[in-house]
């Protein structure tokens, strides 16, 4: 017996979208079906992204979105269901980095990290399920995916990256929690902790000497890339992955087990 991926009819929105990861998980599910709509800070690149969807026969919308701003959050989700319809699908994926020693750390720094990487996937979360959870009151039946794009930062201390492997952390139990406390209206929480992805944001350290050497220290010794994640978003995302909800995925290429 087979299983059929078929999105048509989901709507799905996806946070950090305008590169890297998030621009993959649109594309992936817009080729899965699904309309997509797309939310970041760099609109302009929104619509890149969105007329290459368009262009293979996909279903896109944009909204600005700063996941800093509180109102802003609550802008882009009701401009989502306004423009698309009711969100089926959140990929909780806006996130940023910095690498420095703790001794290093400023409070700029550290609200830097923790507003995007932290707070703001939790209000992105929290209004996308408010607008499940009162959807749910009148089917009971109706089933919802959230998915929260964590690290295996957040399992394990990473050398100059102490802070954001604090929010990543947060994430993880975030999950964990909006998943026993949000189950009951048909949503189910997930995250996926990728190890290190080469994307066009770290491609340039990754052809440094120090990349380098971080790349002979892996289990592989390879990157992964986009690519490697559509397996396991297509499962988080189907509603055949209705028995799984507070899970912690890993997909760092065995780094973990190290």
């Amino acid at each position: 017996m087979g299983i059929e991926v078929n999105f048509e009819g989901k709507i799905a929105l996806v946070t950090g979208a305008s590169s890297g990861l998030g621009a993959r998980f649109a594309k992936v599910l817009a080729a899965a079906g699904a309309q997509v709509v797309l939310a970041s800070r760099r609109v302009e690149r929104l619509k890149e992204l969105r007329a290459e969807i368009e262009a293979g026969g996909g279903a896109a919308h944009v909204v600005a979105l700063d996941v800093t701003d509180y109102a802003s959050i609550k802008s882009a989700v009701a401009h989502a269901e306004t423009e698309a319809g009711p969100i089926d699908i959140l990929v909780n994926n806006s996130g940023v980095s910095t690498m420095q020693r703790l001794i290093d750390v400023t409070p700029d720094d550290f609200a830097y990290l923790m507003d995007t990487n932290l707070r703001g996937a939790f209000f992105v979360a929290q209004e996308v399920a408010k607008r499940m959870i009162a959807r749910a009151k009148g089917d009971p039946k109706k089933q919802h995916r959230i998915i929260n794009i964590a690290s295996v930062a957040g399992l394990r201390a990473a050398p100059q990256l102490g802070v954001y492997s604090m929010s990543k952390a947060g994430v993880i139990h975030m999950t964990k929690s909006m998943a026993a406390e949000w189950g009951k209206s048909g949503i189910n929480v997930n995250a996926i902790c990728p190890g290190y992805f080469g994307t066009e944001i770290n491609a340039e350290y990754f052809s440094t000497e120090q990349g380098k050497q971080l790349i002979e220290k892996l289990p592989r010794k390879r990157i992964g890339q986009p690519e490697d994640l559509d397996g396991l978003l297509l499962l988080l995302s189907a509603e055949e992955s209705h028995f799984l909800n507070g899970a912690i995925v890993t997909a760092d290429d065995g780094l973990s087990a190290q």
